[in-house]
């Protein structure tokens, strides 16, 4: 338990070699002077509330405030990290993490996390894993303020990955690594995660925040995830199933997604203006930081039909370099350019940075999320039925290999 009056002398000792009367203090930290006579006197102890604000005012760490002692010997909360405020804070994240699932084994501050992966009603579970991270797109997302947007970004990205092979998102570990673990911030990413993660039926399981001063500078924040999913082994959607005829479906994006933000950076840093454009009534920040489509509550219906042969998540390559990934050798999907929907976003890019048609088709998705290939009398069914959630539409067929490319555009984009 904390002395308090050892702690009662080291912050009246602290106040006064900072040249601050208690009423300084109160001001500072936006409390009552009484508050810090109690203190003072050991009749109360700060509140994790003020804690960090006052250690700052101090200019002492929370782990020396709550020791009543600064002491002279290298320490973990001297290098950066202060141990007593990381715990109030993985105490605050519990409320988000491992709740309300009968699976989750496990409780806030165990070594790892436990799963319990047993499931009736699948003859051959078949374990479906992916990392990802939300690439640059983080940067502006902490620099302008969208925390928990970011945040569904990363799962909403993650789920698409694993449900283009048919699985069923289970659990997501997510990992945070800063230069100095800021309370609400953290509280805010992990509540975003944890949200996204609701929404696309499945549960944040635990983690790790890893709070390294002597890497990352303070106020950045580096988000990564990985996702366990499950499919039964019968119903693994990859590729093989593909044959000539199919039909190639767009199922649209919502806006960049998460690619392509590295020239988007560049673009920002070169017309630094184009910050206060509008288009379609919005902002172009908020058109830019718009959170990844969660194609997963939509498609999970009608995922496990035999109409669907194929799914391609459209991210860094475009459109071709990830429907390549799943068409099988002797086959090529012809695509007409011309019949896709290129959003207002993409054509606004484009002509400011001047970008040729070809670099955009490799760097951003041009308003498809999504490919799905299904066979020719199942197209129209799949079409109605997403049509309702997002927009859906027919952009080419798959054909015998017409060319030494797995992928074959006609026509042009109509900007």
């Amino acid at each position: 338990m904390p002395n308090n009056d050892r702690i009662a002398a080291f912050i009246s000792k602290k106040r006064k070699e900072k040249k601050l009367t208690q009423k300084d203090l109160a001001d500072r930290l936006n409390i009552s002077y009484q508050a810090i006579s109690k203190w003072e006197k050991g009749l109360a102890m700060p509140g994790t509330d003020v804690l960090m604000q006052l250690s700052k005012e101090l200019e002492v760490s929370v782990d020396s405030i709550l020791n009543g002692s600064e002491g002279s010997k290298v320490s973990y909360s001297k290098a950066g990290v202060d141990i007593s405020y990381t715990d109030l804070i993985k105490n605050e994240m519990e409320e988000f993490v491992s709740k309300g699932n009968s699976r989750i084994l496990n409780k806030m501050g165990d070594f790892a996390s436990l799963y319990d992966f047993s499931f009736e009603d699948i003859e051959h579970p078949v374990l479906v894993l992916k990392a990802e991270e939300p690439g640059s797109k983080q940067k502006l997302a902490i620099e302008y303020g969208y925390t928990e947007s970011i945040c569904h970004d990363m799962i909403n990205h993650l789920v698409n990955d694993i449900i283009v092979m048919n699985a069923k998102p289970l659990a997501v570990l997510d990992t945070i690594v800063c230069g100095k673990a800021e309370k609400d911030t953290i509280k805010s990413l992990v509540k975003g995660i944890s949200d996204a993660c609701r929404e696309n039926e499945c549960v944040l399981i635990g983690g790790e925040t890893s709070i390294q001063p002597q890497v990352v500078d303070k106020g950045i924040y580096v988000l990564t995830s990985c996702i366990a999913g499950v499919v039964d082994k019968k119903n693994i959607i990859n590729g093989k199933k593909i044959s000539v005829g199919d039909k190639i479906i767009a199922v649209a994006s919502n806006g960049l997604h998460t690619n392509g933000y590295s020239l988007v950076r560049l673009l920002m840093e070169m017309f630094p203006e184009i910050k206060k454009e509008s288009l379609d009534g919005e902002s172009f920040i908020d058109l830019i930081m718009k959170p990844h489509t969660a194609y997963y509550p939509i498609l999970k219906s009608i995922l496990n039909t035999d109409g669907i042969t194929g799914m391609a998540h459209i991210t860094g390559g475009g459109i071709e370099g990830n429907v390549k990934r799943i068409i099988p050798e002797g086959l090529c999907a012809v695509i007409d350019l011309s019949t896709i929907d290129v959003l207002s976003i993409f054509k606004f890019i484009k002509e400011k940075a001047h970008i040729e048609n070809e670099e955009m088709l490799s760097t951003f998705n041009c308003g498809v999320g999504l490919i799905i290939i299904a066979k020719e009398g199942f197209a129209d069914r799949i079409i109605n039925y997403i049509n309702q959630f997002v927009k859906c539409y027919e952009i080419g067929v798959v054909k015998e290999n017409i060319s030494k490319e797995k992928v074959k555009f006609t026509n042009e984009f109509i900007w």
